[in-house]
């Protein structure tokens, strides 16, 4: 009877440790346990540490309530402005209605990954190209709410999204690398000449300045030349005033006391010297035949060549005859009042 009695307190001892084993559960503190009874939803959820669960009718879900990331695959897409990129992102969320989490969505890590991708496709296609490059924080904010909105009803919160890169075609890298170099030589040409132009007010400045004080034009060229004697090198610069130069090329050109020289005035023709008759045609006279009433042609240095009787007149000395030009009124006075050359 005694021995009956042991064997039935041992068994059922034996029997409370597997219930107790089976019905046991542990919930780590970063982590809430969501109970269905018989499928429904018992209780709130349970709280970190040690509790029990009915065996073979309660279930007990485990829900990680830690930020979770979770990467968003890169996704292709036409900009607003037709440009062709490539863009990755990444979201941080987390578990806050671990009840919802379990019972509104099957598996809510694979919806807000594709809840992500959506949105990312949505949000490149609504923004331009300089948008996705340099105004990310607004970006980053408007995939937030669209990515929210539907996640508040699956128990989820999304702490924040972070587009991570950007990738374009090689080719419209190109074209924003001729933009960019263009821009900063743009920019460079307007500081330049914006510089250039306060140096050129500074010196007309300093020009009036000089030109009110001789001598500080005088201390300027001293400067100069201290400054350029100051370097290793064996040629020395020296200004030399180019008032000086024009006032010794003046000097060169007429001496002090110098007059001008007038032209010789010509000789006045003698007034018993009889004019010059004209030459007669070429084509009116023969072979050496004087025109029918006039005496023998005579040279041009005033001798006549008489008539040889039955034959050609006889040679007369050759003297060249002057340019027609040449022979001015004064000439012809002259030659007239000379005596007659003797004859060869």
């Amino acid at each position: 009877m005694l021995q009956d009695v042991l064997t039935a307190v041992v068994a059922a001892g034996c029997a409370g440790l597997v219930y107790l084993a089976a019905a046991a559960r542990v919930v780590k503190q970063y982590e809430r346990g969501v109970v269905l009874r018989l499928g429904r939803f018992a209780g709130g959820p349970r709280d970190p540490g040690f509790t029990m669960i009915v065996p073979f009718v309660d279930r007990l879900y485990k829900v990680n309530m830690q930020i979770v990331t979770l990467p968003i695959p890169a996704q292709e897409g036409i900009t607003r402005d037709n440009v062709t990129v490539r863009v990755d992102a990444v979201v941080y969320f987390k578990v806050v209605d671990p009840a919802s989490a379990v019972i509104q969505v099957e598996d809510y890590r694979f919806a807000v990954s594709q809840m992500a991708q959506t949105s990312l496709r949505s949000i490149i296609g609504k923004s331009d190209l300089d948008d996705l490059l340099s105004n990310r924080e607004k970006l980053n904010q408007g995939l937030e709410l669209m990515i929210d909105s539907p996640a508040i009803g699956w128990g989820v919160q999304i702490d924040r999204v972070e587009i991570k890169d950007v990738s374009l075609p090689d080719t419209m890298k190109r074209s924003m690398a001729r933009q960019a170099e263009a821009d900063r030589e743009r920019r460079a040409r307007i500081i330049n000449a914006d510089a250039e132009f306060q140096a050129s007010k500074k010196l007309a400045e300093a020009a009036q300045q000089m030109a009110d004080t001789p001598a500080a034009l005088q201390l300027r060229l001293l400067q100069t030349v201290t400054a350029v004697a100051t370097e290793k090198n064996s040629t020395l610069v020296l200004p030399f005033p180019v008032e000086l130069l024009r006032f010794l090329e003046r000097a060169h050109q007429q001496p002090p006391g110098a007059t001008e020289p007038t032209a010789p005035a010509a000789p006045a023709p003698p007034a018993s010297a009889p004019p010059v008759p004209p030459a007669p045609p070429a084509h009116a006279l023969g072979n050496g035949d004087a025109p029918a009433g006039e005496p023998p042609a005579a040279t041009p240095g005033g001798t006549a060549v008489p008539e040889a009787p039955g034959g050609p007149p006889a040679e007369a000395p050759f003297d060249p005859p002057a340019d027609a030009a040449s022979v001015t009124p004064v000439r012809a006075a002259a030659d007239a009042a000379a005596p007659d050359r003797p004859e060869h």
